[in-house]
């Protein structure tokens, strides 16, 4: 058992919250029980996690996309009074990390995708962003195209949507998962064979052939399975507490 508060310092130290400006505020979102116990971690704060999070009699709910999210209706009606009186009630914490789980060089979803895809990481791409969020790195041998989509369609569970940009064997990559298809051009300056995220937008089809780079799109969701499981073992590890990532299918 560790108190909350100590629960949420080592983290926001781990995550080094300080070197980020977010469209929502990282750490507790949502107050329940001062003694953390049981975490149930998940991509995002949807009522099924937090059904699912009171089944398995869980105090802490550790997610990637929680609430209050900058621009949205402030006001605690519907589905968010739904969500926010269902936590009250049963006295759960929900505590969220967006940008800093994303960046995190071991933890984070961008390092846990390369270690799913056996990818040597030897740089990063940070778009306009700082600190910098992607990656970009290299494969230990050349992939053809339908050879990196069957291994994403294994690894990572989903279909990945592909433009193909050239026919050349990839031998290096850039990726930064969920909505981060804004970096290809990024990606191109660098030279690299290919670039992976999550989502795809309109242009970003006619920028991979324009740019003569290979892209491919994962899924947001699926791509950000991984550094929420990773922080919630390494937390359960460190404290000693009980942890259990589930997994609230979405396609997107």
């Amino acid at each position: 058992m560790i108190t909350r508060t100590e629960f949420i310092s080592h983290i926001e130290t781990l995550l080094e919250l300080a070197r980020f400006h977010d469209y929502c505020p990282n750490g507790l979102q949502v107050a329940g029980n001062e003694q953390v116990k049981h975490i149930v971690s998940g991509v995002t704060a949807s009522q099924a996690l937090i059904d699912a999070a009171l089944d398995c009699g869980a105090d802490t709910i550790l997610v990637h996309h929680g609430y209050f999210w900058r621009g949205e209706d402030q006001r605690i009606i519907g589905i968010k009074q739904r969500r926010l009186k269902q936590l009250l009630l049963n006295d759960i914490n929900l505590i969220a990390y967006h940008l800093p789980l994303d960046a995190h060089p071991t933890l984070g979803n961008n390092a846990q995708i390369a270690e799913k895809l056996s990818i040597e990481i030897n740089g990063r791409i940070s778009g306009t962003g700082d600190p910098a969020m992607g990656m970009c790195g290299c494969f230990s041998l050349p992939k053809t195209v339908p050879e990196f989509a069957d291994e994403l369609r294994q690894k990572i569970g989903r279909e990945p949507m592909v433009i193909q940009g050239h026919n050349r064997p990839m031998t290096t990559i850039g990726w930064c998962t969920g909505a981060a298809q804004g970096y290809i051009e990024q990606a191109a300056g660098l030279g690299l064979d290919a670039y992976l995220s999550g989502e795809i937008s309109e242009q970003t089809a006619h920028l991979a052939r324009e740019l003569g780079i290979n892209y491919f799109a994962a899924g947001h969701h699926a791509t950000e399975r991984y550094g929420v499981a990773a922080l919630g073992e390494h937390l359960a590890m460190h404290f000693g507490v009980t942890h259990q990532f589930i997994d609230i299918d979405n396609p997107v």
